[in-house]
């Protein structure tokens, strides 16, 4: 609620008309998250220090569900949206490559995404007919995710260069290649035949960690290393060779671990599948566990290495720090940008 009225607050003392596409994303996610969290938390009260949830049966997992899966979509995604359209423009040196384009992607994305929930819920009690709404919303999620996606990776055009030599600039274009990959995958897997397969295996795991590290965290971490320098009034971190050092770490530590999971998990959902010619199951639970091991091992080795990025980040962060003193700054005015 605080952090609400600070920001719709800043919003209304503003001096300029519009209100750039970046703040569409951060509004839409704090009033989003706060009727979820409303909604999902509705009880009926017994005593004065006993009640019960509202919801009762399927209902209740599919509230539950719409809660989840939104938590997902208007914190994970429609925050860091909002990170992507501000940071990769102003790190480039470029206006968004599409400004008409943003506006379509953020309403698209919000109008969809709060009904995809009852992908989770395939081959359950809840309604077919929901099921298959749900499934029906998730892949029309993949049309505003992908405009995004190009949206951010084509504010680049004429500075493709800058790649060589800008390890900020790194993460925030390769965080957008991880999120276009997992809103490609989201939808696919809300498929029900492809989620008789995934479901309850691995491959959710490896979804799951695709976005979280390879969108969420690899967004975040470039923000902030651009954020970082400039509150302690340097132009840039103390080195900019741990970034790239740390870029490829969390690049291949997250590429061995989400690619073991995508593998382990399809090969669960075969093992857990097959029968024999009587039709008694050919494998134990315990069998495909033991051969998903040396796919645990790679998932170790991957997660070591994004841990160990991310201890490279706290080190140059401390340096950074230690060098300079916190400043006041003002935010230069935003480049204008071209539809």
């Amino acid at each position: 609620m605080s952090y609400g009225i600070v920001f719709i607050g800043t919003l209304a003392k503003r001096r300029v008309e519009h209100i750039y596409v970046a703040n569409w994303f951060f509004a839409a996610f704090i009033i989003t998250v706060a009727v979820l969290h409303i909604v999902n938390s509705a009880q009926i009260p017994v005593t004065m220090t006993k009640s019960y949830s509202a919801y009762a049966g399927v209902v209740d997992a599919m509230v539950q569900w719409w809660y989840g899966h939104n938590a997902v979509g208007f914190f994970l995604t429609a925050a860091f949206l909002g990170m992507m359209y501000y940071f990769v423009p102003k790190q480039a040196g470029r206006p968004i490559y599409s400004y008409r384009l943003s506006i379509v992607h953020f309403w698209s994305l919000i109008s969809i995404y709060m009904w995809a929930g009852p992908h989770h819920l395939h081959y359950t009690t809840l309604p077919d007919w929901a099921q298959s709404l749900g499934m029906l919303f998730s892949l029309m999620l993949l049309a505003p995710s992908w405009g995004g996606m190009i949206n951010g990776i084509m504010t680049l055009s004429g500075a493709w260069h800058k790649l060589r030599t800008d390890p900020i600039l790194k993460f925030l274009i390769v965080s957008l290649s991880f999120y276009g990959m997992s809103t490609f995958e989201g939808p696919m897997m809300s498929i029900k035949t492809v989620n008789a397969l995934s479901h309850y295996t691995d491959w959710t795991i490896g979804h799951v960690h695709s976005g979280a590290l390879g969108w969420v965290a690899m967004v975040s971490v470039g923000s902030l290393y651009m954020l970082i320098p400039r509150l302690y009034g340097q132009t840039q971190m103390w080195s900019t060779r741990l970034i790239d050092v740390h870029f490829w770490t969390t690049t291949i530590g997250i590429v061995l671990y989400t690619v073991s999971m995508w593998i382990a998990g399809v090969m669960q959902g075969l093992m857990w599948r097959a029968t024999n010619a009587d039709g008694t199951l050919t494998y134990t639970f315990v069998e495909a566990l033991k051969a998903t091991y040396p796919y645990y091992a790679i998932r170790l080795v991957g997660g070591t290495m994004v841990f160990g990025g991310m201890l490279l980040m706290a080190y140059n962060v401390v340096k950074t720090v230690n060098q300079g003193k916190p400043t006041a700054v003002t935010p230069p005015a935003l480049q204008p940008a071209h539809a």
